[in-house]
């Protein structure tokens, strides 16, 4: 996604569309399945394939292809990468649905968490404009948080129950 989001940057300013300026590319990834951010913060120019662990298995791409290309657009462009551990992982999905009331999976716990990293490692700037990517839902992950997702309420599937709850 790297390396397409900074293609896609080019070209809206290539087209006009959108007035040339400076971005920077941050990447983030699950230290269970990190071969790009390991090969950035070892300042590599190849990325080491490792097998994939943790629960942040729609990012588990432990042979990413273009691996090189994601580290050459984060460097270009003066953004940072990090990783996030399981925990960190969950602590991201918590922020981002306490803050914002979106439910995202686990992918989305990975960007979060490595956003309040870089924030907090002053390699992210929090008063630059800032886009993140979140691009699935929680209920693919349910798995990953289980134990802590515990109902708030349980409603019986009859307008008696919802009406009883207040929905109505």
């Amino acid at each position: 996604m790297l390396t397409k989001t900074h293609k896609a940057f080019k070209e809206l300013v290539a087209a006009g569309l959108v007035p040339a300026s400076a971005w920077s590319i941050f990447g983030a990834q699950s230290t269970g399945c990190s071969p790009i951010a390991t090969a950035f913060d070892n300042g590599w120019d190849a990325v080491q394939p490792v097998k994939p662990t943790g629960i942040a298995k729609s990012l588990g791409i432990g042979n990413p292809a273009d691996g090189p290309y994601a580290l050459d657009a984060v460097r270009s462009t003066g953004g940072a990468m990090a990783a996030v551990d399981d925990e960190e992982i969950r602590a991201g999905m918590r922020l981002l649905a306490s803050t914002t009331g979106v439910f995202g999976e686990t992918a989305g716990g990975v960007t979060v968490g490595v956003l309040k990293k870089l924030v907090e490692s002053g390699r992210l700037d929090p008063s630059r404009e800032t886009v993140i990517y979140n691009t699935g839902d929680g209920l693919k992950t349910l798995d990953a948080i289980a134990e802590a997702a515990v109902p708030t309420a349980i409603i019986p599937p009859t307008i008696k129950g919802m009406r009883e709850a207040g929905l109505l």
